[in-house]
């Protein structure tokens, strides 16, 4: 269940970036065991992003959920994928948040430029 909520997630947030003028280059781009959900192209700008999607509203908030260590894991992958496309653009980090409650269009909340690793 978890894992089917976490990609009806990923879907959502994949189309509302197609449709806010995104060009998706990758979705579950893995480098080992870490996984970046998406990787998209806004103009010259590479952003890799994390989806975390919550079936409640008692659930903390799902943009908070990206802890240090957490943030360091996608820049380790990040930067295996930026080096393999032989980067030439600038890149950010953005978080989708994704509420589903039952019967209910999806909420959605984009955080362009959320986090960088290593600043606090």
């Amino acid at each position: 269940m978890h894992l089917q909520t976490g990609r009806r997630g990923e879907n959502i947030a994949r189309e509302f970036l197609v449709k806010a003028g995104y060009t998706i280059l990758e979705q579950n781009w893995r480098c080992g065991r870490i996984e970046i959900d998406i990787i998209a192209r806004q103009n010259n700008t590479i952003v890799f992003v994390e989806v975390k999607t919550r079936s409640s509203r008692w659930v903390a908030d799902p943009a908070q959920s990206v802890d240090p260590e957490k943030e360091s894991r996608i820049s380790y992958a990040a930067v295996s994928y930026l080096d393999m496309i032989n980067h030439e653009w600038t890149f950010r980090f953005d978080i989708i948040s994704i509420l589903l409650l039952p019967g209910r269009r999806p909420e959605i909340e984009h955080f362009p430029d959320a986090f960088f690793p290593g600043m606090e």
